[in-house]
């Protein structure tokens, strides 16, 4: 059945025998436009009733049995809380399809439809959601009806998604996809079962926005698949500070600037190539990042190596001007840094080469080093909780350790010396 509710007035046969009054309905809504009754009768057992919603708007009361408080539950008259709510959202399925509401069971793929339409409007990197759907979930899935999957058939999706080796960016007009060597070492097997678990959870936000919307009424097979264990383990790759000034050293003119403010800010490429001149306070020092990967905006302040490259940057712009464009004044594009950054890598022998995420990394990574505590740098980064920041970063943070064991008051006691020997004694 679908995801049992648990209420502490009328989960069980003793609470509602000590905690409810006779004659007084208890309320727990357990899905969207249905509430389950209890009623507590004088001296024999209590009653199940169903409240529902109809398409109208109206709402429509309906009896589903008598509660075990005083007899032995058989699933058909004589209900437990559980089974009191499996017959509400039995009927609850049984009025929709009455009302036409409901003609027949959705698809994986109808559900996904109204998913990423929700996703377009609420949430941001669609673009990724959408290819992961359509690469892994819908030739698998997608004409799947949701009431027959089970669990079993849903792990050897999954296993068989972490089998697969990475796809390699094929060119708008090539005939056929190109694929990475079948994953063989520890670390891309890993690899590929973290990629497994991301498209994971966006097929369970689909089935789970689904159950939701009251397309399908039981959540229990896709909820017994777990993710593989151990696959996101963090794996940060940061340059040394040698290797930092080398690569901006062997960057493009115009692309040497970004590179910098990345090092000196861990701003997300997409954060800093949309920064306008008005983004940046010279009084304070600092500069604003609208809302991104987190939906959260932020200030972040900047030492003075980063105050007077933003400075140069803005040297005769003002207002909504672009702080950082191409050579030619063009704005820096979706992958566009992604050519002049590897080539950078191969002069500046950085190896193995580095994506421009790692450059936020190697930010982070020199402040935890330095000694700056974990929530700090979270607020810097712009991370919603310390949870990220301490799974990438707790590692680097001796320095603060070694400070605070410091602090630990001495336990030593004093040696009794001959004089009070005798007292001591």
């Amino acid at each position: 059945m679908a995801r049992t509710v648990r209420d502490a007035a009328i989960g069980s046969r003793e609470s509602r025998l000590s905690k409810c009054k006779p004659g007084r309905r208890y309320w727990r809504g357990i899905h969207e436009g249905l509430a389950l009754s209890y009623r507590r009768g004088g001296q024999g057992s209590g009653t199940w009733s169903a409240r529902l919603k109809l398409s109208d708007g109206r709402y429509a009361l309906r009896a589903l049995g008598t509660a075990d408080d005083h007899a032995t539950a058989n699933d058909v008259d004589v209900l437990t809380f559980a089974q009191a709510q499996k017959a509400a959202l039995a009927l609850q399925d049984q009025a929709k399809r009455d009302e036409g509401i409901v003609t027949r069971p959705a698809t994986v793929a109808e559900a996904a439809e109204k998913y990423l339409a929700w996703f377009r409007q609420h949430r941001k990197s669609i673009k990724e959601t959408e290819h992961s759907y359509r690469v892994h979930i819908k030739p698998a899935l997608g004409d799947r009806r949701i009431a027959d999957l089970k669990a079993p058939e849903l792990r050897k999706w999954l296993e068989n998604v972490a089998a697969l080796p990475a796809r390699i960016r094929s060119g708008r007009f090539a005939e056929k996809q190109r694929f990475k060597a079948a994953p063989k070492t520890a670390d891309e097997k890993r690899a590929r079962r973290s990629t497994a678990n991301r498209i994971l959870s966006i097929l369970k936000a689909i089935l789970n926005k689904a159950f939701r919307d009251g397309l399908v009424s039981d959540d229990s097979e896709w909820r017994k698949v777990k993710p593989f264990e151990k696959a996101d383990e963090a794996r940060i790759r940061f340059l040394g500070n040698a290797e930092a000034v080398r690569l901006v050293n062997a960057c493009p003119p115009d692309f040497r600037p970004l590179v910098r403010a990345a090092l000196l800010t861990g701003a997300r490429y997409g954060e800093l190539v949309a920064l306008k001149a008005q983004d940046f306070d010279l009084r304070a020092g600092r500069i604003y990042l609208a809302p991104g990967k987190s939906g959260r905006a932020r200030y972040v302040p900047l030492n003075p190596e980063g105050a007077a490259l933003f400075r140069e940057r803005l040297t005769g712009k003002t207002g909504d001007a672009l702080v950082f464009t191409h050579a030619n004044g063009t704005p820096w594009g979706k992958n566009h840094h992604v050519r002049p950054l590897a080539n950078a890598c191969k002069v500046a022998k950085i190896k193995p080469a580095i994506a421009f995420h790692e450059l936020r990394h190697t930010y982070a990574s020199r402040l935890a080093q330095a000694g700056v505590d974990l929530l700090t740098i979270s607020k810097l980064l712009g991370h919603s909780d310390t949870r990220i920041t301490s799974k990438h970063y707790a590692h680097l943070a001796d320095k603060t350790l070694a400070q605070a064991v410091l602090r630990l008051p001495s336990f030593a006691g004093k040696t009794p010396g001959r004089d009070n020997l005798q007292a001591v004694r």
